[in-house]
């Protein structure tokens, strides 16, 4: 009963939104992809690992605590865990425990972490732009910026359902 008044409710897309959704979701799902499986092929990296070690870099003191890198690379921290474990296991970063109460914790870059990631910039950058960015009119980047920072800006408001229990049907 509850499902059949809900289904009523829901908002379904029109066919240009449906097709418009279909093609962000391309991009959402096969972009990622394809700059990993490009960033193996060419270093000994994932594109996450490059991510991370991407954001470490342009810090000033090539630091950040693990809750900011967390949010910069729109990662959980058990997955980022993971990877900055693995990282630090290659000598590409080091971790510390900082001073004071709760669990914080920093990651480094170390300087083989820095010519790690200076060295697959070029690789990676190139494939950003056979991907995407070279595809696009000067117009369509400036609207895929303002697509991309309302989309962080909603998801950061909390504006999508927390519950990630809830069972809504996807109108896909």
């Amino acid at each position: 009963m509850a499902r059949t008044a809900a289904a009523s409710e829901t908002r379904w897309l029109s066919r240009e939104e449906r097709a418009a959704w279909l093609a962000n979701s391309a991009i959402m799902i096969s972009l990622p992809a394809a700059l990993d499986a490009r960033m193996r092929r060419e270093t000994t990296l994932t594109f996450f690992e490059y991510m991370v070690l991407s954001v470490l870099s342009e810090e000033p003191e090539r630091t950040l605590q693990m809750s900011d890198l967390a949010a910069r690379t729109s990662a959980s921290l058990s997955r980022l865990s993971h990877v900055v474990g693995r990282l630090e296991k290659r000598g590409l970063l080091s971790r510390a425990r900082l001073p004071g109460s709760g669990r914080r914790t920093s990651s480094t870059l170390t300087e083989a972490g820095y010519e790690t990631v200076v060295a697959a910039a070029p690789g990676h950058v190139t494939a950003v732009r056979e991907y995407l960015i070279d595809l696009l009119e000067p117009h369509e980047l400036a609207a895929l910026q303002r697509i991309g920072t309302a989309v962080d800006a909603a998801i950061g408001r909390g504006a999508l359902d927390p519950d990630p229990t809830s069972s809504a049907p996807s109108g896909t």
